[in-house]
């Protein structure tokens, strides 16, 4: 089981869902899910927070949430950024 943030055309996450595991069946999920929905999906770790993940490197920042920002130059892989 995984989640994904869907975003908006101004990189704020308008919904998050529970989908397949990542490489799951050969399947781009992400690729898979944005094509499906017509939005840009990004993957979110629901274990990691606030840039800290109990097994290690920290995924996308934290867990996305509606209205969180993605800002995909920061970090290896992008990072969700809380509203204030």
């Amino acid at each position: 089981m995984a989640h994904y943030a869907f975003l908006n055309e101004d990189s704020v996450v308008v919904e998050v869902v529970v989908g397949r595991d990542e490489g799951e069946l050969g399947i781009d999920w992400e690729q898979y899910y944005s094509e499906r929905r017509g939005l840009v999906c990004k993957r979110t770790s629901y274990r990691t927070l606030n840039g800290w993940h109990p097994e290690g490197r920290p995924y996308r920042g934290t867990y996305a949430g509606i209205g969180f920002l993605f800002d995909p130059t920061r970090g290896p892989d992008g990072e969700f950024i809380a509203p204030e």
